[in-house]
C-alpha cells in the first residue's frame, strides 16, 4: 500500500496552498487502510475463535457485524462533525480510538473483551473513512480526483479483501492476537506522521447539534443493523420478535429522521444531497456493492475452512491472488474514470461481479483450487470496476458546502448495507446448511457438515449475486456529471 502511494507522491505536492499533499495522503492511506482492513481481517480467523470461546457462528459474526453496526450509527454523525472540528483534531481523534481498540483486542482473554474491542475500533474508523473523503475532495483538483479517488479506492477495496490473507497469514505463523498487534504498529507509524504533518484543511462552524436527529438516526441505523443481524440467532428466524420488532422500531425512526432533516434549515445529516440523481444512484451501487464484497470475504473463508478443510494459511493464500490484484487495479480504474466517465466501468465491472457470483454459487467438495482463484480473480476485478467511478462519479455531483454531507451518507451506505449483507449471508448460509442436514437420512452424521455448509454457501452466493443485478440495471443509468462549482 505505501509503495503506491509513494508512486503517487510526485502528483501530490503542492497541489494546493501551502501545505504538502503526499503526508496527509499517506497518513489517511495507512489509517484507513488498517480501519478496513479491521472489518474482514478476523474472518478467516472465525472458525478458530469460535472453537476457543466456545460460540456458535451465529454469535462469532457479531465481531465483524458489531463493527459495522457501530460504524453505521456514528458515520451518519461524521457531518456534523467534519464542520464543528479541525481536521488535525478528528484525525488525531480517531487514531487514538483506533488504537485503544488494537490494543485491547490485543490483549483480549474473552469473547466479551475482543468484541468491546471492535467496537472501540469501530468508533476510531468511523470517524476517519467521511474525514478521508471530505478531505481528498477538498485538496484536489477536479482533473486529479478520479485518480486520488482510486488511490482511496485502494483502501476501500483492498484493505477488506486482503485483510483474510494477511490475518491468515499470521493466525498461522502466531496468533489471533498478533491481527491486533500488528495494526496498532501501523496505526501508530499513521498518528506520527499526522501529528507532524496533517494540516486543517476545512472551515470549521458551530452548527447546531440537534439532540433529537442524533437519537433518531442511532435508533434508526442501529435498529435497522440489529434487527439484520439478529435474524440468524435463536429460534424464529426473521419471523422472530427480536428481529420484526428491531426492524420495525428502525424504520419508523429512519422515516421521522428524513422528515426531520428536510424540515430543518441546518440538519445533522442534509438528505438533499439525493435531489442529485447521479450521487443518489452512485450511493446505491456503493452499497449494494460493499454487501457483495463484506458478505463474500466472510462466507469464503468459512467454506475454504470448514467444508473443503484448508488450514487459515492455506484460505489466506487462496485469497490473495484476487486481493493483490484488486489493489493494483484501484488507482488503474481512477485514471480510466478520469478519462471515459463512470458507466462503461461500472456496467461491464457488474456483469464480472456477477458472472463470478453465479460460478461461486456452483462450487462443490470437489472443486479445485485453480476454479476459486480464478472466480475470485473475476469477481474481484468487477469490484475495483465499480467502486471508484460510482463514488466519484456521484460526489462529483454535489456543490461543496454538500462534501461533509455526501461522504457521510456515502459511508453510512456502505457500512449499514455491508452489515446488513453479512448478516443476510450468514444467515441464508446457516438456513441452508440446517435444512440439508434435516432433510438427510442421518441428521446426526458429522461427516455431512462439509457437504451442508456447501448447500448453504450455495443459497449466500446467490443471494449475492441478486444483489448484483440489482446493481447492473442500477447502473444502465449513470451519466457522467458536469462538475457543480456552486458555493
Amino acid at each position: 500500500m505505501q509503495a503506491s502511494a509513494a508512486t503517487a507522491g510526485t502528483d501530490f505536492e503542492a497541489t494546493k496552498k501551502d501545505y504538502k499533499i503526499f503526508p496527509m495522503v499517506l497518513a489517511f492511506l495507512i489509517s484507513g487502510f488498517i480501519g478496513l482492513f479491521g472489518e474482514t481481517a478476523l474472518n478467516v480467523a472465525m472458525t478458530d475463535l469460535m472453537q476457543i470461546f466456545n460460540v456458535g457462528s451465529s454469535t462469532i459474526q457479531w465481531l465483524t457485524t458489531g463493527y459495522l453496526l457501530t460504524m453505521g450509527v456514528l458515520v451518519p454523525l461524521s457531518g456534523l462533525l467534519n464542520q464543528r472540528f479541525t481536521t488535525r483534531q478528528l484525525f488525531i481523534t480517531s487514531l487514538i480510538f483506533s488504537m485503544t481498540g488494537a490494543l485491547i483486542g490485543a490483549l483480549a482473554p474473552s469473547f466479551g473483551v475482543l468484541m468491546v474491542s471492535r467496537i472501540v475500533q469501530a468508533v476510531g474508523t468511523a470517524l476517519m473513512l467521511p474525514l478521508m473523503f471530505n478531505t481528498i475532495l477538498i485538496i484536489f483538483p477536479i482533473e486529479k480526483r478520479g485518480a486520488a479517488m482510486g488511490l482511496v479506492g485502494l483502501v476501500i477495496m483492498f484493505a477488506p479483501a486482503i485483510g483474510p490473507t494477511i490475518a491468515g497469514l499470521l493466525v498461522e505463523a502466531l496468533s489471533w492476537h498478533y491481527i491486533f498487534w500488528i495494526s496498532l504498529v501501523f496505526l501508530a507509524v499513521a498518528l506520527l506522521i499526522g501529528i507532524f504533518k496533517m494540516k486543517n484543511v476545512s472551515t470549521t462552524s458551530k452548527p447546531r447539534i440537534d439532540l433529537l436527529s442524533m437519537l433518531l438516526s442511532t435508533v434508526g441505523f442501529g435498529g435497522i443493523v440489529f434487527g439484520f443481524s439478529s435474524a440468524g440467532e435463536g429460534e424464529g428466524g426473521w419471523t422472530s420478535p427480536t428481529v420484526l420488532v428491531s426492524l420495525a422500531i428502525g424504520l419508523v425512526a429512519l422515516i421521522i429522521f428524513t422528515i426531520r432533516q428536510l424540515k430543518m434549515t441546518t440538519p445533522l445529516l442534509d438528505l438533499r444531497a439525493f435531489k442529485y440523481p447521479m450521487f443518489a444512484i452512485g450511493s446505491l451501487l456503493v452499497g449494494l456493492c460493499f454487501m457483495v464484497i463484506l458478505s463474500s470475504m466472510l462466507v469464503l473463508p468459512m467454506y475454504l475452512q470448514t467444508a473443503l478443510a484448508f488450514s487459515t494459511l492455506s484460505a489466506g493464500l487462496i485469497l490473495l491472488p484476487a486481493s493483490a490484484l484488486n489493489g493494483i487495479l484501484a488507482p488503474f480504474m481512477g485514471k480510466l474514470f478520469d478519462k471515459y466517465g463512470p458507466k462503461w466501468i461500472v456496467l461491464p465491472g457488474l456483469v464480472l461481479v456477477s458472472i463470478a457470483l453465479w460460478m461461486f454459487s456452483t462450487v462443490s467438495l470437489s472443486s479445485t483450487v485453480t476454479f476459486i482463484i480464478a472466480v475470485h480473480i473475476l469477481m474481484m476485478i468487477g469490484v475495483s470496476m465499480i467502486m471508484m467511478p460510482s463514488q466519484t462519479n456521484g460526489l462529483n455531483q454535489l456543490p461543496p458546502q454538500l462534501y461533509p454531507h455526501g461522504t457521510a451518507i456515502m459511508n453510512t451506505f456502505q457500512q449499514v448495507f455491508g452489515a446488513i449483507g453479512t448478516a443476510v449471508a450468514v444467515s441464508v448460509m446457516s438456513n441452508g446448511s440446517e435444512k440439508f442436514m434435516k432433510n438427510a437420512e442421518n441428521p446426526g452424521d458429522i461427516s455431512l457438515i462439509p457437504a451442508a455448509m456447501t448447500a448453504g454457501v450455495h443459497n449466500a452466493f446467490i443471494f449475492g449475486m441478486i444483489i448484483a443485478l440489482i446493481g447492473l440495471v442500477l447502473s444502465f443509468f449513470l451519466k457522467r456529471v458536469t462538475i457543480n462549482r456552486q458555493h
